[in-house]
């Protein structure tokens, strides 16, 4: 049985680690931190330094400063649970072979016994400026829309450049602000405006493209039933986990945001950026 360590002694433990009542009015939910040891482009990511600070103890603080009654650490990595440890934050060790991150929370889920209509929110261990406000908003976002599984978030490309970067994911949404399709490609597309292949200057409000913020509130009865959904083609050829909800009939409600939030850290590039920014403003929630 894969270990888990919570700290038993909630005299010591860090705000980022105790379960806690949650005042009215506020919402609701768990954060739960995917973090895997393994990565291409910059290994031991979870543990990468930040003035100090393992970067997935950085994304703890900040998701454990939006309110959440409780933070997870969820890793297939024994030095990220001793990390956890030693900064008092709870830690779930998990399967190694989990093929994505929702798999990976399904697991703790499960494991916690959560009922069905609980909200856990993924926040990605490789995000640590994210705003505590946008992670307990899109907690709140799916608390006030009963009828959809999943929360997440949106907001206006403002460059060019975005539009037709398949790097940046894309949404359309219906009347409701639910998801009707993400997508690397430029959608919707606005005829008028990208006959030539580009975006005239001064001229993205009018195609209203939205950029998706990689952030998801979930309702753990549907994190428990993920993993017997079969992978869906469109999922398989956007390289979009998110279309495998959608192709089995599950909504997506989607919060809109003005601004886009701070970016993770995928590349050495990002790391530095990162730590620049800490040295110069320091942590934005402790």
């Amino acid at each position: 049985m894969p270990a888990t360590f919570s700290p038993d002694d909630p005299s010591r433990s860090s705000p980022a680690t105790a379960a806690r009542n949650v005042p009215a009015g506020r919402p609701d939910f768990l954060a739960v931190i995917p973090a895997r040891l393994a990565s291409t482009r910059l290994p031991n990511k979870p543990l990468a330094d930040i003035g100090g600070v393992p970067m997935v103890v950085r994304v703890a603080r900040q998701a454990a400063a939006s309110g959440a009654r409780q933070v997870v650490i969820a890793t297939d990595s024994g030095a990220v649970v001793e990390a956890a440890r030693e900064h008092r934050i709870e830690a779930m060790l998990t399967r190694m072979d989990h093929p994505t991150g929702t798999d990976r929370l399904s697991e703790v889920a499960t494991r916690l016994a959560l009922p069905d209509e609980a909200v856990v929110v993924n926040v990605q261990g490789d995000e640590p400026l994210i705003d505590p406000s946008l992670v307990a908003d899109v907690a709140a976002h799916l608390i006030a829309h009963p009828e959809c599984a999943i929360a997440t978030a949106a907001h206006p490309i403002a460059a060019a450049d975005e539009i037709f970067n398949p790097n940046v994911v894309k949404v359309v949404l219906d009347a409701r602000d639910r998801a009707l399709y993400f997508s690397r490609a430029p959608i919707p597309w606005a005829r008028d405006l990208f006959s030539a292949g580009q975006a005239p200057a001064g001229q993205l409000a009018r195609a209203g493209c939205l950029r998706h913020v990689g952030l998801y509130a979930y309702r753990a009865g549907f994190l428990k039933r993920f993993p017997t959904l079969a992978a869906a083609p469109i999922e398989t050829a956007e390289a979009l986990e998110q279309l495998r909800a959608l192709w089995h009939g599950e909504r997506i409600a989607v919060r809109r945001v003005a601004q886009a939030p701070h970016g993770g850290v995928d590349t050495p590039a990002d790391l530095e950026r990162v730590r620049a920014h800490v040295a110069q403003f320091g942590a934005p929630a402790n």
